[in-house]
């Protein structure tokens, strides 16, 4: 059976707020929690963006549940030894319970230090090697590892869990999917593709786990719940490669006018109607998802709640 978890969305919520969410989630009946990593928001109306491994240590002291980072860019903002001693420290404060989920990024939270925005095939790469140097510190020894993107000299990480942090890579078309496939320890996406989650199995991943994320805007008034969904995430709609290589939430503001209001409509959920909820997580679980992580992007966080530890979560088990 599917394991249903709460999506924590760093973009649009504020530390403490974020902390709250995820008690209201365990007390709601969701069994896991995934945690966005950005050092901007989409665009400037969802208006956060407090640092992940901060909010994951107050996240490890105030609730029982598992933790994925969905996902962390261990290529460029940050270097993957250090992104390698913060993993490891969060699955000491988790006892165990903590995945790491890694991507290519965004020129949006990547250019931030001056890099340049590489193509697709470098940014696989690089992530790659990543993984790699991550693994390596991992294991606990001293490494030094002198790779095509990457130098690490005579590093050692002390703090580490019992059992190495499984690594989750995200894919969001074939040749990332495929990445994924072929070195992650499972696959992170965000849309019910059964035939993506083919490539990932098809490719080496076989039956390690799927988790997809999955955006709701949970209001009484359905129309007041679209209009939200619309003005904060209609970057979700946007074609092609934009999403990865707009640099500024500006960007994401003006490209924003040119998605129109009835496909958020079609990609989330809008209103309070459970059996439409029901049915939308149905597509991810019929697509093969094995862990589904809800995202509340609407106002009413306690008519959310409610309704799905009433009305949705028991209709799934």
């Amino acid at each position: 059976m599917a394991s249903i978890g709460y999506f924590l969305s760093c973009e649009q919520y504020g530390p403490k707020e974020l902390v709250e969410q995820a008690k209201a989630a365990e007390r709601a009946g969701f069994e896991r929690l995934w945690i966005s990593d950005h050092f901007h928001p989409w665009n400037d109306e969802q208006g956060q963006s407090p640092f992940v491994w901060s909010v994951i240590g107050a996240l490890s002291e105030a609730v029982a549940l598992p933790v994925t980072t969905a996902v962390t860019c261990p290529t460029m903002r940050i270097h993957p030894a250090i992104v390698a001693q913060a993993a490891a420290t969060a699955a000491v404060q988790l006892d165990g319970r903590f995945v790491l989920g890694v991507g290519s990024g965004e020129a949006l939270n990547e250019h931030v230090l001056g890099d340049a925005w590489p193509s697709v095939g470098e940014r696989l790469a690089m992530l790659e090697e990543a993984v790699e140097v991550i693994r390596l510190l991992h294991g606990g020894e001293n490494v030094s590892h002198h790779g095509d993107f990457y130098e690490v000299q005579d590093a050692r990480i002390y703090t580490l869990p019992e059992q190495p942090v499984p690594i989750y890579v995200s894919g969001f078309g074939p040749q990332a999917t495929r990445l994924a496939g072929r070195i992650g320890d499972g696959y992170c996406t965000v849309t019910p593709d059964a035939e993506l989650v083919g490539t990932f199995r098809g490719s080496g991943g076989g039956d390690k786990p799927v988790q997809a994320g999955m955006k709701v805007s949970w209001d009484r008034d359905a129309e007041a719940a679209l209009d939200r969904a619309h003005r904060l995430w209609g970057n979700d709609m946007l074609p092609g490669q934009l999403a990865q290589t707009l640099p500024r939430p500006q960007d994401f503001t003006d490209a924003m006018t040119l998605v129109q209001r009835d496909r958020i409509a079609e990609a989330i959920v809008c209103g309070d109607d459970p059996k439409a909820h029901l049915d939308r997580v149905r597509q991810y679980l019929d697509a093969g998802v094995d862990e589904l992580y809800v995202q509340q992007v609407g106002a009413d966080h306690e008519g959310f709640f409610r309704g799905w530890a009433e009305q949705v979560l028991p209709e799934l088990r």
